[in-house]
């Protein structure tokens, strides 16, 4: 019988698997997905990620596999106005790791596999959930009929729309933002190399990441005065049209040619802050996004998770012990939030930074970037915010 139940099978929940699975504890981890998604989706690993990870002998595996980004460059008006080194953010991991999720859940579910090969369930989707202050039970349902379970905890990381969340009837305070961003994934054909690059356009922002592979990550902000890409009629990474779009916007406003043809994934996404009420209900713990969700501009949230999750082992760990961790709770629930909330705020300022400015506005913003880059100790403390330190 399980001791501790997992709700997702994401990144957050799989590296929550293998904490608990290496210390002993008899864990199951629910999952809605019969197979994980290959959606690239998140794409950043910060560097407090990457040191916890190593908890679970998976970060090295990693960064073998991703691309380590050690600079990020801004650029304007057809001139380089900044750069950014990540060297001094991190003795062990002074980067930025580029790796899609897709790749980061698998070397997680590895992991998970090893130390358990039976722990994962998929394909089960909650309708039910019980504390009876002593156990908590779930029900679903599964393309082999209906399941039961029961363990002494439930930790949900099951995502934005989390279902734990939803029969808890746990509040969220949401904020909508005007911005939205069209992403996709192409043939890298700039001379940036691994660095990450930065374009201050007065039609918005655009932002460029490697990716493993020789690829390049593209992402616009999408003017609302301007006809908008739409999914529905221009579906799909092999829809040409769709890429072409994508294509054309990134030369006009970056003057870079990219092939249409070589793309791989096209997604948009708006953007929305959402925070729990709570993350602790009785026997139940919610971490990731199914806590909080913040702006993908960023990629803070996937590392907001694993952070979540470090912190909340040692009390679970204690909990199944018989310690009474009620204050312990408690703490984490108000330093993972004043966390998230931080999270927040950093991606309001980067969303701010990257809307259309006109005329003299552009160039403000431009000569400001550039001064404030200039000098070293505001150049290392920005480095440190983005990186999350």
């Amino acid at each position: 019988m399980a001791e501790v139940l997992i709700v997702g099978a994401g990144p957050v929940g799989l590296f929550m698997a293998a904490l608990l699975l290496q210390s002993g504890v008899r864990v199951r981890v629910l999952e809605q997905r019969t197979e994980r998604d290959q959606h690239s989706r998140a794409i950043g690993i910060h560097p407090p990620a990457l040191d916890v990870l190593r908890r679970i002998g998976v970060a090295q595996e990693l960064v073998a596999q991703g691309v380590p980004i050690r600079r990020g460059i801004a650029l304007g008006g057809g001139r380089q106005l900044a750069q950014m080194s990540f060297a001094g953010v991190s003795y062990r991991f002074p980067f930025v790791l580029s790796l899609p999720q897709s790749r980061t859940e698998a070397v997680l579910e590895q992991r998970v596999r090893e130390l358990d090969p039976g722990a994962l369930h998929r394909g089960v989707r909650l309708t039910g959930l019980h504390d009876d202050g002593g156990r908590v039970g779930v029900e679903g349902s599964s393309p082999a009929g209906p399941v039961r379970h029961s363990a002494a905890l439930v930790i949900a990381a099951d995502g934005v729309r989390s279902a734990v969340r939803t029969l808890q009837g746990t509040a969220v305070r949401a904020k909508h933002y005007p911005d939205s961003y069209l992403m996709g994934d192409f043939a890298d054909s700039t001379c940036f190399g691994p660095d990450a690059a930065l374009f201050l356009a007065p039609e918005g922002i655009v932002e460029s990441f490697p990716l493993p592979g020789g690829l390049r990550r593209w992402v616009i902000r999408l003017d609302r005065t301007m006809p908008a890409w739409n999914p529905e009629t221009n579906p799909g990474p092999n829809n040409l049209p769709g890429a072409c779009w994508l294509a054309e916007q990134v030369r006009e406003r970056t003057g870079i040619d990219v092939d249409a043809g070589s793309n791989s994934m096209l997604s948009s996404f708006g953007v929305r802050s959402r925070l729990a009420r709570r993350m602790v209900t009785g026997r139940t713990v919610l971490i990731g996004d199914a806590a909080h969700e913040v702006s993908p501009i960023g990629g803070q949230g996937m590392n907001l998770g694993w952070l979540d999750a470090v912190a909340l082992a040692p009390l679970v760990l204690a909990a199944l012990q018989g310690d009474g961790v009620g204050a312990q709770l408690r703490s984490f629930e108000r330093s993972r939030m004043t966390a998230a909330a931080r999270a927040v705020r950093q991606s309001e300022f980067n969303m701010a930074l990257g809307r259309p400015f006109g005329g003299g506005l552009l160039n403000i913003r431009s000569h400001a970037i550039a001064a404030a880059a200039a000098v070293p100790a505001v150049n290392s403390f920005v480095a440190r915010r983005f990186t999350m330190q």
